[in-house]
Order: C-alpha cells, then structure tokens, then sequence
C-alpha cells in the first residue's frame, strides 16, 4: 500500500532499532488520547520517536485508520548539510528527506482500525500490539553544481589604453586579463577588423580566457558592454551584448563581440577624439554573469 510516496509492505521480523508495545490499548483508547508519542531513541547516529494516531490523524487522511510516523529530535544542532541526508523506513524502497522543514515521515494510513481490531489479523492480541521502526540512512557522498546569475560583479570592468596606436602591425591583440565572477577576461581588438569587418571597421571583443579549455558542453554566460571612449567630447562608442548567442562562451566560442564595432574612418579622424595623442582607449564592462560551483555533500 502507498501512502503519500510511502509505500507499506509485510514481513515476519521485528523492526530492528526501536519497538513501542502497548498493553490494554483498549484502555488507551478510552483517553481519548489523539497521538501518542514515543520516548526517544537513537539509531544510525540521529534521534528519533515514533508518533501514534490510535483513532488516526483526522487533521490528515486517517480518519477510520491507524496513523504512524518517524519523527526526527534536535535538529537544530545538526548542520546545514544536514538536509542532504536522508533515511527509509521498515521495507521502503523510497528514500525520504528529513531536514528542518521536514522532520516527520510515515503512514495517514498504516491501517484501517476494522483490519487492525480483528484479532483474527494479529495486529491486536489478548489488548496488546506493538509497533516499531527500522531506519537506514542514506551518508551523502555524491557531488553537485551550484549555478548562480551574478548582477554587477566585482572586478568586472577593464580599461586598456592602446598606445602607438597607428603603428600597431598585427592582426590581433590582446589586453591584459581581469578576473571577475571566479573566470578570467580580456579585451580583444582587430585594428584593422575581423571577418565581416575586416579593412572597414574596427573590430572588438570579449574573450574568456582558457576559454579553449572549457569542458565539451560547458558554457558560461555573460552579458557585457564593450565601448571606446571619446576623448574629447565624451561622446563614447558604446555595443551590448543584445543577441542570446552572444552571450554564451564556450570552447569553441570563447571570443564574443562585434566584427563592425566602428567605422575605420571615425578612428583616422582626429577631430571626432576617439585616438588621441596616437592612443586608443577600450573598455569592457560585464554586466551579468553565471558562476559555476562544484561541491560535495
């Protein structure tokens, strides 16, 4: 029988860690007692008691049954990994959380009180029964993830001031690096532009670095801003990574931004400020970020 994701069977053996045995139950009966609960015990190194319903759990489903649960004691001088840790009862295939928000597992309906009087069923004989528990838990040794979205995150700006600019020979360069959401980045420029950019434009980007080594599947994402600033009238250039896709580094795509950043002309006309005393100053700005964590529980 399946009682809330419990599921209920029958064996011949006594439970193993703790039995509650009540004799003339008629008379217990009679109290009008609604639970009983057990003394303590302890067993796979936490404490526990038994919680009976003799006349069922009316505030559950065990109206016209008898009601059973484990309940855990003193959870608040376990840790916070604690929640992780987990234990079935009796035969139970399914395994069950107990942590502080959840510190009581069992049956609304271990049995209808019409089986359970019968003394042809055994459960009640000569005004006796006994009920029981048998608990196995579950020591956490797995290992997880935890992803968070990080807003503004610390060190997430660069400025690279690009000296010498009009005699820059390579088709590439890269600046110096700065961590910021637990990786590594690092503006990327083309002075001379990148495919669809190439000899027309300025071309910018940002790239993860040792983003090459990425695990297969493993991405990281950020949102970014990537502007060159105009040093004179301050009216800046300025691109942000709108697109979805680019926002995702991976390892095969561990360099995003903008093959058409600016025009090449803007950057040879002195009068529009944007390369001033032959340098060229590039900004990047992370706006949000993923970081990754692993851990062990």
């Amino acid at each position: 029988m399946n009682s809330g994701g419990l599921t209920r069977s029958k064996r011949d053996l006594p439970p193993m860690h703790y039995t509650l045995k009540i004799e003339s139950f008629s008379l217990l009966l009679k109290t009008e007692v609604v639970k009983y609960e057990s003394d303590v015990f302890e067993a796979e190194g936490y404490t526990w008691r038994l919680c009976l319903y003799p006349n069922g759990n009316t505030k559950g489903k065990g109206k016209g049954f008898v009601s059973l649960y484990l309940q855990i004691e003193n959870t608040s001088k376990l840790g916070h990994r604690w929640k992780e840790n987990h234990c079935f009862v009796e035969s139970d295939a399914s395994v069950k959380s107990y942590h502080k928000e959840k510190t009581e597992w069992g049956f609304d309906k271990l049995l209808s009180l019409e089986t359970f009087n019968d003394a042809s069923n055994g459960y009640l004989f000569n005004d006796c029964c006994v009920f029981g528990a048998e608990i196995f838990v579950i020591k956490p040794t797995g290992k997880g993830e935890l992803l968070s979205m990080v807003k503004k995150p610390a060190n997430g700006s660069l400025t690279w001031k690009i000296e010498d600019f009009s005699k820059l020979d390579k088709s590439s360069y890269l600046s110096k690096a700065f961590t910021s959401g637990g990786r590594s980045w690092r503006i990327k420029v083309y002075p001379k532009g990148y495919d669809d950019g190439k000899g027309n434009s300025l071309s910018v980007y940002l790239e993860l670095v040792d983003g090459g080594k990425l695990p297969r599947k493993k991405t990281v994402w950020a949102e970014y801003k990537l502007r060159v600033l105009d040093q004179r009238h301050g009216k800046h250039v300025e691109e942000k990574s709108n697109h979805i896709e680019s926002r995702w580094f991976t390892s095969s795509s561990y360099s995003r931004g903008f093959p058409k950043f600016m025009p090449l002309g803007d950057l040879r006309e002195v009068s529009k400020g944007y390369v001033k005393s032959d340098t060229l100053i590039v900004e990047a700005e992370i706006l949000t970020v993923s970081v990754s964590k692993l851990f062990s529980y």
